[in-house]
């Protein structure tokens, strides 16, 4: 695990959906099916600045300098997969949340990480989900990319609902069951609309994704576009 994005970082988690019944079915199979997986997604993240923070069973966890970035890897992430040829049906969810988390020296803790894994787990296969600080982040995005705006959720173990969208794409998959959130009734998904997209150049100030080394957790977040203005209230880059 090198060169980790500090300061204020997008979190991505992936996770394939069904792998238990798909090892059931492909047996000694699933090993390539893992590998490709794992491949197809290494590049697309990496293509956009990604930094591997760990890999857990067929799941990774990635950190990303931009909000921008980590979206657009997530949607090139789901396209690559859906291009190639599997044995069965692999799916894979993905979440991402947007904030400062603290560096344990081997990769990050705090309420940050545990938001983005937690948004993930909301998602079915195939789904994007992002929470409201990476959707406020994430700017000047291709006209082909929209979102859902699928409101508010309460998830497993956080302290307050979280504000959710779905990222979109012509060439994805857009319909998707209730999320797996712990309301007894979802709201149904509002109509897309496009994320705010902004023609200003960057103002400088972000992490260089180049930098091996984490921030100190000391140190305040750099001023930069992925630096949350209107921080997330409830504990966006809140320090446990």
């Amino acid at each position: 695990m090198t060169n980790l994005a500090s300061g204020t970082v997008t979190l991505l988690f992936t996770d394939i959906e069904g792998s238990t019944r798909l090892l059931r079915e492909l047996g000694d199979g699933y090993e390539q099916v893992l590998g490709d997986q794992r491949r197809l997604l290494r590049e697309a993240f990496a293509a956009r600045n990604g930094s591997e923070v760990d890999t857990a069973g067929d799941g990774f966890f990635y950190a990303f300098p931009r909000a921008r970035d980590a979206l657009l890897a997530a949607v090139e992430g789901q396209r690559a997969l859906g291009a190639h040829e599997w044995p069965g049906v692999v799916q894979v969810r993905m979440g991402m949340h947007t904030g400062e988390p603290l560096s344990s020296g081997t990769g990050f803790v705090g309420l940050d990480v545990h938001r983005a894994a937690r948004i993930m787990g909301a998602a079915h296969g195939g789904q994007i989900l992002i929470s409201q600080t990476t959707h406020d982040l994430a700017r000047d995005l291709p006209p082909e990319i929209g979102v859902l705006d699928l409101g508010e959720h309460t998830l497993k173990d956080l302290p307050a609902a979280e504000h959710l969208f779905q990222v979109t794409r012509p060439d994805l998959v857009r319909e998707f069951p209730p999320l797996r959130s712990l309301d007894a009734s979802q709201q149904p998904a509002a109509s897309a609309h496009h994320l705010r997209r902004q023609g200003a150049r960057d103002r400088g100030g972000e992490t260089d994704p180049r930098l091996g080394a984490i921030a100190d957790p000391h140190r305040p977040g750099r001023r930069g576009e992925d630096t949350p203005r209107h921080r997330d209230r409830r504990g966006a880059g809140r320090r446990i």
